[in-house]
């Protein structure tokens, strides 16, 4: 069953007057405990995305949907506090931007026992108390800090950037969520942290069965944790399949183009070699091209890009693209 059910979602942004149509038709479906890569440049819509999935969106973004479904509930049909009490409940996100979502007024013991299910707690008042800084500790030494005595009475403007993604890590694991949507989630850490981090989104993926939606744009990092991936580009789906197919087979120019600047080991490279790249830069939002957006960047570009190609799927790999790669392989 498709925990998370979403189908042409589209996300306008007001500016001066004008709409400017920041994710144009992207699709997106998430199983019970699947574990689903989200990739793309900076600039892809992939945050946005993300944020229209829990509804932290302001009033300047409007949303629309052909589809959009919760453990098979057209959340469409409900009214806006309700939705917002089933996606709170069941849905937590790990921002890019621990320092501005943490609240500047509270210390980090409080921050953490206030995001706990209070429904596993019982007894008197003060017994409960003492279970909530006992798991708010668990917490913090799940994600990897060890000094709690010192963490939980500090503030986040006396941690680093990368302690308070670690806090941000632990409220969001506190509320015993079924899906967790990781943006960026170890963007200002060390190598050796990001794999403590990644190995931890995985042991809840297989042990508590929580389905997670890590949203990066690494594609080489992500791939070695995640079961399927879907790949954006400015807005728009490009490609989505088992991380398998779209490592060995990719079909799109652009998931190609991601594949071959990613510096391998088993790649020769001259001396002053350029790494292979896509020319020109991802187009802004005040000036999308129309059609396909990577048409004036793209390699196989021709007249028919004009128009927006439609999904095709072969064997659940599917590909946006008129000319793409797949009669190659």
């Amino acid at each position: 069953m498709n925990l998370l059910d979403i189908k042409n979602l589209s996300i306008e942004l007001t500016s001066t007057g004008e709409n400017i149509l920041a994710v144009d038709r992207v699709s997106l479906a998430i199983k019970e405990g699947e574990f689903r890569g989200l990739v793309g440049e900076s600039g892809s819509g992939k945050s946005i995305l993300a944020q229209a999935i829990i509804g932290v969106l302001d009033d300047k973004w409007t949303v629309h949907a052909d589809r959009f479904h919760w453990q098979g509930i057209d959340l469409l049909r409900l009214s806006i506090e309700e939705r917002k009490q089933i996606i709170t409940r069941d849905v937590a996100m790990i921002f890019q931007e621990p320092m501005s979502c943490l609240d500047p007024t509270n210390n980090i013991g409080d921050q953490i026992e206030e995001a706990l299910d209070q429904s596993q707690f019982s007894g008197n008042f003060w017994q409960r108390r003492k279970q909530r800084k006992t798991a708010a500790i668990k917490l913090l030494h799940k994600v990897g800090i060890k000094q709690h005595e010192k963490i939980v009475k500090s503030y986040p403007h006396q941690l680093t950037t990368a302690f308070c993604q670690r806090v941000m890590i632990a409220i969001a694991l506190a509320k015993r969520p079924k899906l967790l949507i990781a943006d960026e989630p170890t963007a200002s850490m060390e190598a050796t942290n990001q794999a403590q981090i990644f190995r931890l989104l995985a042991s809840l993926n297989q042990l508590k069965n929580m389905s997670i939606l890590l949203i990066s744009h690494e594609l080489e990092k992500i791939s070695h944790w995640t079961e399927n991936l879907t790949v954006m580009y400015s807005g728009q789906f490009v490609e989505a399949g088992s991380t398998e197919q779209i490592f060995n087979t990719p079909f799109h120019p652009y998931t190609k183009a991601l594949m071959d600047s990613t510096p391998r080991a088993d790649r020769v490279i001259g001396k002053k070699e350029k790494l292979a790249t896509l020319p020109g830069t991802i187009p802004v939002l005040q000036h999308l091209p129309i059609g396909c957006r990577l048409g004036p960047r793209c390699p196989n570009a021709q007249k028919k890009c004009v128009i927006a190609p439609q999904i095709e799927s072969f064997h659940g790999h599917q590909v946006s693209c008129h000319f793409s790669h797949r009669k190659d392989y």
